[in-house]
């Protein structure tokens, strides 16, 4: 459960004051630690206790202050860590997981700060490896089960410095979200800039949403958004470190279209999500490194996914994926193409407290975006050697 601190607005000087709004600070987190299995680590096999494998390990504060005729003052700062080491995560910042500040009522939210892109926030739940939500296990794939490289960022691996979020309210199953990311370079307003946009429809058991995404330099205004990335545009060194798309950071302009469907039978929950991912104008943006294969024009990536959740018993969600990435070709390059399917079980101990299994495997064919031959690569695992690799993690997680 949650802890709430609930306060009363403070008295003014002297113990002499007037009737102040309500204040209230909610402190909740979520460890997640275990095993993982990797059955071709560059070539050999990997046993290693990681952290954070369905879920980042993090701690948070989230508060409100009612100002009265329905607005709000709202706030959130999360921090992620690695559990096993106690190491920051995200680079090593303070709180690099969200930090936000903004106003709330009756028709909606807008906030200020770091945070996740439009596109992310309503289209993740519809794949494995993103948040599950309505009832179902969060993140039941994890990490390793997210699109290679998390490419269209459902995954939540990049959050984005300087932006600005305007949720709206559900009306009748409809909401949407518009968010727009400065890129404070001076003399050029448009240069590092985010734009996203997305809207989803709920009724009954259908939830249907789309979302647009537009990033300018990516690998600055999107991979660069660690403490410990380059951010020096001019002569920036590699932001981008996944061989599925490393060879395009030259690139000027990823832009993001997704759609996904999820319906709920019973106690199944069938879902379905498609990406296109298209990194433009490859060597536009110059750099230390950005560009070695001398590449122009654009890469595109069609990501097609089916998953679908079975709730065997209230404690024991049982989830099944598979998902396919086709890759064009740029220049001599011929593109990869990679086959993931991901198996997970959550058994729940307690409302707080779970143990979880995910077996994943990938299939891949091609030349990757570095123009080798393209070797499997599941998400945040040391790639294959060859075109096969599996992963198995085991572990617990629990919220506080």
């Amino acid at each position: 459960m949650k802890r709430k601190l609930i306060a009363l607005g403070a008295f003014g000087v002297g113990l002499v004051g007037s009737v102040h709004a309500q204040n209230s600070v909610t402190l909740y987190g979520l460890l997640d630690d275990g095993f993982v299995y990797n059955s071709n680590a560059k070539g050999t096999r990997q046993y290693e206790m990681a952290a954070g494998n369905l879920e980042g390990n993090r701690w948070g504060l989230i508060g409100s202050e009612d100002l009265g005729g329905g607005l709000k003052a709202i706030f959130r700062l999360e921090n992620g860590f690695n559990i096993n080491s106690g190491a920051l995560g995200q680079g090593g910042a303070m709180f690099g997981r969200r930090a936000y500040v903004g106003l709330s009522n009756e028709y909606g939210v807008a906030t200020i700060g770091r945070q996740y892109d439009a596109l992310t926030s309503y289209m993740a739940r519809y794949t494995a490896g993103g948040a599950g939500g309505d009832g179902v296990v969060a993140s039941w794939a994890g990490v390793y089960g997210v699109h290679p490289g998390d490419m269209d960022n459902l995954g939540g691996t990049n959050r984005t410095n300087n932006s600005v979020k305007i949720d709206t309210e559900s009306f009748r199953g409809l909401q949407a979200q518009a968010f727009y990311s400065f890129g404070n370079a001076a003399g050029n307003f448009t240069s590092n800039q985010t734009y996203s946009f997305a809207t989803s429809y709920r009724s009954g058991p259908l939830d249907v949403g789309v979302a647009y995404d537009n990033v300018r330099d990516p690998n600055y205004a999107l991979y660069g958004d660690n403490s410990n990335s380059n951010t020096a545009t001019s002569t920036s060194s590699l932001n981008m470190s996944s061989p599925v798309y490393s060879g395009f950071a030259s690139a000027h302009t990823l832009q993001i279209v997704a759609a996904g469907i999820g319906y709920q039978i019973g106690a199944f929950r069938l879902g379905t999500e498609y990406s296109n991912v298209q990194f433009q104008n490859i060597g536009t943006e110059s750099g230390t490194g950005l560009n070695p294969g001398k590449l122009s024009g654009t890469a595109r990536f069609n990501i097609g996914e089916i998953n679908a959740i079975y709730r065997a018993t209230p404690a024991l969600q049982l989830g099944a994926a598979f998902a396919v990435t086709r890759g064009s070709s740029v220049g001599a390059i011929s593109g990869a193409h990679y086959n993931q399917t991901d198996i997970g079980a959550d058994y729940a101990l307690s409302k707080t407290t779970d143990l979880y299994a995910v077996g994943i495997y990938q299939l891949a064919s091609g030349h990757d975006s570095t123009g080798k031959v393209a070797v499997a690569t599941i998400a945040n695992l040391t790639a294959s050697n060859n075109n096969k690799q599996a992963a198995v993690t085991l572990g617990i997680r629990h919220r506080f």
